[in-house]
């Protein structure tokens, strides 16, 4: 699996690079696949009604009503009909495209394994939709599909008598069987609507409204492919003849010749196998998790900032245990905890200014500890050089920029990690020229929200905000992706030019703002205005 992973990584990453170019990082379709998903599903809900209003379930019926909206009024029930069927093939479009990229960036093994597994009946149900939708139309295509598929379940002993014997004569079907078809269409996708439903259940804040415009756009260009190249049908369906030219959808009907290459329980085994595979990926190699936030009640005040910020729901507020006088306390379910460090990063005591006992925020990371980040940062601390901090995201890390004279790096699990009060201290007590923070790609976040917690930080629109004493002249952030080495470095050095040619700030230090008060600080007062 990594080695597969190694050889998709560099290909995924240039094409996301490419789309936002293109689109944008906010209208980067690569990065809104999974809303996208959502929005194709409600264009295909709302044009099956609309379609099902002139559908009539019979024999010969349906064919007919079909053909009545395709001919008679294609200005709307045929673009309709078009709609709902291009709409569907887009569904399994980004569909695969995010599965692919799930599986390239690893995002789905650890504490994300749910996802991954509910997504494999989410596929076999948008499979299972489309199937039954082409059964309805009861053309030459409908036909073969009917008579292929109701073979290949006969093959498994779970029915008392063959249901492909309704395919054997013209009398042999009757109206019962579109009305049971029907009924089949309108089960399933409310199933996958309900197993959709599962699959966001451990993420928080999921995205499931594409950017207007993204949508806007998507809408239109299914919307022109639809009056360009209408949906059309085959010659209807007759059970006195084999049909011998068809035009496959290859979106959901992609493995149909299989059956006819095949032996049936070929083609069971294979699905199995696909099907089983998936479903273990997760577990293939076996993943080595890292150590799971912890909670220091003596600094937990219950303010609910770290629930609020995970990205996985794996923090809740309860009922204090410790008898101090805070309503609630921090709890991390370990199972859902994918060692991100974000709740640390938005932790109110996480400040490194504390010098008069030891730095233990209410929660970090047992194996990223801010005590061990700050003692690294002190010791590169070199006021002569007006030295440059870079901190960088584990999972984007480039070793071209380090050890580049002037420049100290630091690495950390997601950059959303950093408390904001790091970039005071750095800029304070370690005499900073600068602060670079590099991150994940903007909208393609490891940790899905770690790069927009840092920016809502940094702009002072999420607690905790960067103090205002902090020029912020000597901050900056950049989003890169893995390939994106090169540009990084580019970006490093006109942030080292552009901040050694800054005047020097007047940053009052804890001392000075005590005197202001009239008071002595301690040695480990932030001083913060």
């Amino acid at each position: 699996m990594t080695a597969l992973q190694r050889i998709l990584r560099p290909a995924v990453s240039r094409l996301d690079d490419w789309a936002s170019q293109v689109f944008g990082s906010a209208w980067n379709p690569l990065y809104n696949l999974g809303a996208l998903g959502f929005f194709f599903y409600w264009i295909v809900a709302v044009s099956g009604i609309y379609v099902y209003i002139f559908f009539d379930t019979g024999v010969t019926e349906a064919y007919d009503s079909i053909a009545y909206m395709t001919e008679d009024q294609w200005y709307l029930a045929g673009v309709m009909r078009s709609l709902h069927r291009y709409a569907a093939d887009a569904m399994v479009v980004v569909m695969v495209l995010h599965l692919i990229r799930e599986f390239t960036y690893d995002r789905y093994r650890g504490a994300r394994w749910f996802s991954w597994i509910t997504a494999v009946p989410i596929v076999l149900l948008v499979l299972a939709s489309g199937v039954t939708g082409y059964w309805l139309v009861w053309d030459q295509l409908a036909q073969y599909v009917a008579i292929a598929t109701t073979e290949w379940l006969d093959w498994l002993p779970i029915f008392g008598e063959p249901i492909a014997r309704n395919f054997l004569a013209p009398n042999a079907l009757d109206d019962r069987f579109f009305t049971l078809l029907v009924f089949l269409h309108i089960a399933v996708p409310l199933l996958l609507l309900l197993a959709l439903w599962l699959h966001l259940q451990r993420v928080s804040r999921p995205r499931i409204n594409p950017p207007r415009g993204l949508a806007a756009t998507s809408f239109a260009a299914l919307l022109a492919l639809s009056f360009v190249m209408p949906a059309t049908s085959h010659a209807p369906a007759d059970l006195a003849t084999v049909p011998t030219v068809l035009n496959l959808d290859w979106f959901y009907l992609g493995f149909y010749p299989l059956l006819d290459l095949w032996s049936d329980g070929a083609v069971w085994v294979t699905a199995a196998m696909l099907t089983l595979t998936m479903a273990a990926m997760p577990w293939l190699p076996p993943f080595r998790r890292p150590a799971v936030a912890q909670v220091n009640l003596d600094n937990c005040n219950g303010c609910a900032r770290c629930a609020e910020d995970c990205p996985f729901n794996a923090i809740s507020m309860e009922r204090r245990t410790d008898g101090k006088p805070f309503d609630r306390e921090a709890v991390v379910k370990s199972s859902l905890c994918v060692s991100c460090g974000i709740c640390a990063g938005s932790c109110p005591t996480a400040t490194p200014f504390r010098r008069a006992g030891a730095l233990v925020p209410g929660i970090e990371l047992p194996d990223a500890t801010l005590a061990n980040l700050r003692d690294t940062l002190d010791q590169q601390a070199n006021a002569a050089s007006q030295q440059v901090y870079l901190i960088t995201c584990e999972h984007g890390v480039r070793p071209e920029v380090r050890g580049r004279p002037g420049l100290a790096v630091a690495a950390l699990p997601c950059v959303g990690a950093l408390p904001p009060s790091f970039i005071d201290y750095l800029l304070n007590r370690c005499d900073a020229a600068g602060v670079y923070l590099a991150g994940c790609p903007e909208g393609n976040c490891h940790f899905r929200l770690g790069n927009t917690w840092t920016e809502d930080r940094l702009a002072r629109r999420r607690d905790p905000g960067l103090r205002k004493r902090v020029p912020r002249a000597r901050v900056c952030s950049g989003w890169f992706g893995p390939h994106q080495s090169s540009r990084l470095s580019r970006s490093v050095e006109a942030f080292l030019h552009d901040v050694r040619g800054l005047p020097p700030e007047e940053i009052p230090s804890a001392r000075q703002l005590g005197a202001r008060l009239g008071r002595q600080p301690k040695d480990g007062d932030a001083g913060s205005p």
